[in-house]
């Protein structure tokens, strides 16, 4: 999509942190983090939300991403958190679909 800030990173077209990139995904250090680790990890094929994603491969090569991803960050022994915002009432800011891998952290509830 012409218009699209993660369309536009992915394509290398907008400067970016990269964490992990694959054929269908690619990942990178989000620029206003929420934990210490903060990796955002988008499909290269552009849909708006989840509910949009015509293409399943592409959700699993996500999670596939996420575990590798958090795996060598050294989280996966105390443990990360995975998100995806999905519409703008589930909190969506940028309409291509995106998880968020946070970590680094305690992040369970309540915060603090």
């Amino acid at each position: 999509m012409q218009d699209c800030l993660f369309c536009k990173i992915a394509a290398g077209e907008i400067p970016s942190a990269k964490v992990y990139e694959d054929d269908r995904v690619y990942a990178f250090n989000d620029i206003g983090p929420q934990a210490p680790v903060h990796v955002l990890i988008i499909p290269k094929k552009h849909a708006k939300d989840i509910v949009a994603l015509s293409d399943d491969a592409s959700l699993a090569a996500m999670f596939a991403a996420a575990r590798k991803i958090a795996a060598d960050l050294g989280l996966s022994e105390r443990g990360f958190r995975l998100v995806i915002n999905t519409g703008d009432d589930g909190g969506q800011t940028v309409h291509h679909l995106h998880m968020h891998l946070l970590g680094g952290r305690f992040m369970g509830w309540p915060p603090g």
